[in-house]
């Protein structure tokens, strides 16, 4: 006999099963098993799983005919997965690169992906006409510093077709010469200089595509108490730009160390303050026509989740609206990751794929998801 249960009835059920699932190891499990029902949307969105068992599923790059490539961090490993049927689940998987030492970092350009580990930016040539069978990598950069605290970098190519890659800063606080910038490379990686300064540790930076400036998301310093310093949404209008790290975080708190002597109104300023704590990574215009008009030309934010506050935050995915270059409403657009202080699962990249959907990295499920508007 079949027993048709209510749908709260549903969602309580599988806020317990959650717990379950949340407990297995971050080696990346069937899309089966998650709780998805439990991701909150706005009306007329779904969400469904695009690869599973993808361990360690960290940063995305997509190329214009559609396969989607992913890294990882802990794991070592690059790979680049395949629709081939077009029904909105990966049915080809590659492993373009093994070992590598915390490859965070990629990004695609005119055939070629770039990868970036901890001390070196290395490049995959044609990497589509040899998926099976990828060839040895190229290095392009060899000399990014090989301290490994904040040492994951992320990394972007721009409309001035040059490299984009952050170093982070080699502590919690600290101010310390070469680190907490966002550099600037030539493809070839014989020119480098910083472009950005004053970044505590950016993992997450995009283009807005009508103007060309570069957006990043910044990670507050940790040990003020649970509701300071906010996470940063930051925009570069010119190069050489100092956004206020290690000496006024947010914007307007100076650091009570570095901060002595040192006003904040000498820094660049957030264009919006994000939740505290919330680790915010991957960030990205949506620039498709599959959302409705109210969603094109704004910010979708992937927050990782707090690892250091009484009560957990982030796990989830946020949206900045945007009004002539300014931000209007911080908001959340997916959660339910984080039931309770539980957390089954952290986003940590966003990418708007060729369809117009919207793709999300589940560094602790292992698995790609999808989200739609029907």
């Amino acid at each position: 006999m079949a027993f048709d249960f209510p749908r709260h009835l549903r969602r309580a059920i599988l806020s317990v099963l959650f717990v379950f699932v949340c407990q297995l190891p971050n080696t990346g499990f069937a899309g089966s098993r998650l709780p998805l029902e439990l991701i909150k949307l706005p009306p007329g969105f779904s969400i469904s799983v695009f690869a599973s068992n993808v361990a360690d599923a960290r940063s995305l790059a997509l190329s214009p005919s559609g396969t989607v490539f992913v890294s990882t961090r802990k794991d070592g490993r690059v790979y680049a997965l395949q629709d081939q049927n077009n029904d909105g689940i990966a049915d080809r998987r590659y492993v373009i690169a093994s070992h590598l030492d915390m490859p965070n970092g990629i990004a695609f350009h005119n055939g070629d992906l770039y990868v970036a580990e901890v001390s070196r930016i290395i490049r995959f040539a044609e990497i589509e006409a040899h998926l099976s069978q990828p060839p040895a990598p190229q290095v392009i950069y060899d000399r990014l510093p090989m301290e490994r605290h904040h040492g994951w970098r992320y990394l972007a190519i721009g409309p001035d077709e040059k490299l984009y890659v952050s170093v982070g800063a080699p502590c919690n606080v600290c101010d310390e010469a070469g680190y907490a910038e966002i550099k600037r490379l030539s493809l070839d990686g014989k020119h480098i200089e910083t472009y950005a300064r004053g970044i505590r540790n950016s993992v997450g930076f995009t283009w807005q595509p009508r103007t060309k400036n570069l957006w990043f998301t910044d990670n507050g310093r940790d040990y003020l108490g649970d509701e300071r310093p906010a996470d940063e949404l930051n925009i570069v209008t010119k190069a050489g730009q100092h956004f206020g790290f290690p000496y006024c975080h947010g914007g307007d708190l100076p650091d009570p160390v570095y901060g002595r002597g040192k006003s904040c109104r000498d820094y660049t300023a957030p264009v919006q303050k994000l939740g505290a704590h919330v680790a915010s990574l991957g960030l990205r215009f949506y620039t498709g026509s599959r959302f409705p008009p109210q969603y094109r030309q704004q910010i979708f934010i992937a927050e990782h989740g707090s690892w250091n506050r009484s009560r957990k935050t982030g796990y989830r995915i946020s949206l900045v609206k945007l009004e002539h270059q300014k931000a209007v409403s911080y908001t959340s657009f997916a959660s339910g990751w984080l039931q309770g202080q539980v957390a089954w699962g952290r986003p940590v990249d966003v990418q708007v794929d060729h369809t117009g959907a919207l793709l999300v990295s589940d560094d602790k499920a292992g698995v790609i998801y999808r989200i739609v508007y029907k």
